[in-house]
């Protein structure tokens, strides 16, 4: 079997240490059955208010910059299991059938974690800097392998 894009490597074999994943691994978990997690952060004032890109625009640098400082903190927390930091979303577009529609959307962003399950993927949220504003939610997807590829 192939290794996918977005899908666990079965080709290698490494350690990686996190912190408060499981009582039972006292922070350390072997990652050859390592899942991939796509983290979707939503926002339902999104729906109804300012997008993204005008939120950000009328923040001012010294809000921005302590925002980033408390997103950061909990990147370093995650250490290794964060393969992609992803970012914020904007401009949503829904195609149907060949015709792309604009529209708004909940999900505001997105990060691409690696775990052994959904719990250490679930557990490794806790806390997250995301969940301080209105209306905030994350929805964890697990990527998996597709048949035949």
């Amino acid at each position: 079997m192939r290794d996918l894009p977005g899908c666990v490597s079965t080709k290698f074999r490494r350690r990686k240490t996190l912190t408060g994943v499981t009582p039972s691994n006292k922070g350390r978990y072997d990652v050859t059955n390592m899942s991939k997690y796509l983290v979707l952060y939503r926002s339902e004032g999104a729906l109804t208010g300012p997008s993204v890109s005008e939120m950000m625009a009328k923040t001012a640098p010294e809000q921005l910059a302590a925002g980033m400082g408390v997103w950061r903190a909990w990147h370093e927390k995650c250490g290794g299991a964060i393969i992609d930091l992803g970012a914020p979303l904007d401009h949503s577009t829904t195609v149907a059938g060949g015709t792309g529609t604009p529209g708004k959307t909940s999900i505001t962003g997105y990060t691409l974690l690696e775990a052994g399950s959904l719990y250490e993927a679930v557990t490794l949220m806790k806390g997250h800097p995301h969940f301080h504003a209105p209306g905030a939610s994350v929805q964890i997807l697990e990527c998996i392998a597709m048949p035949g590829m």
